[in-house]
């Protein structure tokens, strides 16, 4: 098994295609798939704050369910998305209120296919995968070592928003532990949530969430050859938006 994790997208359709076509995939019908069989896996916040989230949705539902061509793990926007989509009382912020705008411009007939393809792709998902034959662990956020395995309410939430503290610093985001130091498995664990310039190797963990969205790099991790590859983002340079764990 050879698999390319990519982070998180947000939107940014434009660089995914990218992406796909510098990790050498060909666009056939209606999804991407690489001559020598290698697997995506998509890594969770896949729309919100970016030009063309409902674009994502499509390709990557019809990869992952359709197709079964990929595999897909949700993130905290995902989440989001699926509440709102049940119609669930959810604030139109932080991101959601751009997917939302894509999906009411649209003709309802459309709007009902995106709504049930979403709640689909986000019902069949798991929470993160554990892929024993390239000893990796996929977690959106990530995962404490001692959660590896579980399936409960804590473990939900620190895979969807990472280990929260429940304080918040001066610009309002959430303060979050820096779980990664603490790690010492031997099985890599792959996740994004956190922008960063670049991706964090820290133990053997790694953050691949290069903040395509805030105008920096759309990145993939490939397995079993530990290789980075990485795209430029089209959209403006946001540098507050970084995380430096230095």
């Amino acid at each position: 098994m050879k698999i390319d994790i990519i982070g998180d997208i947000h939107g940014c359709i434009d660089e995914l295609h990218k992406l796909f076509n510098t990790l050498d995939y060909e666009y056939k019908g209606d999804i991407y798939v690489h001559p020598h069989k290698r697997t995506p896996v998509f890594l969770g916040d896949i729309t919100d704050r970016g030009p063309n989230s409902i674009a994502v949705i499509k390709l990557v539902y019809q990869m992952v369910v359709k197709h079964k061509k990929a595999l897909y793990v949700p993130g905290n926007h995902c989440n989001k998305l699926y509440r709102y989509f049940l119609g669930n009382n959810v604030q139109r912020k932080h991101g959601l209120e751009t997917t939302v705008a894509e999906y009411e411009s649209m003709p309802t007939r459309e709007q009902k296919l995106v709504q049930k393809q979403f709640l689909t792709l986000y019902e069949q998902a798991p929470l993160y995968l554990q892929l024993p034959e390239l000893n990796v662990i996929i977690a959106h956020a990530g995962i404490k070592e001692s959660l590896i395995g579980r399936t409960d309410k804590k473990v939900k939430t620190f895979v969807l928003y990472g280990d929260i503290s429940g304080e918040f610093d001066s610009s309002g985001r959430p303060i979050r532990r820096d779980w990664a130091k603490d790690y010492h498995g031997n099985n890599w664990i792959v996740y994004g949530h956190t922008p960063v310039k670049n991706p964090r190797i820290q133990n053997k963990t790694i953050n691949i969430d290069t903040g395509c969205v805030f105008g920096n790099r759309l990145t993939a991790f490939r397995l079993p050859e530990e290789k980075i590859i990485s795209v430029p983002s089209r959209q403006p340079l946001l540098e507050d938006k970084f995380t430096d764990f230095t």
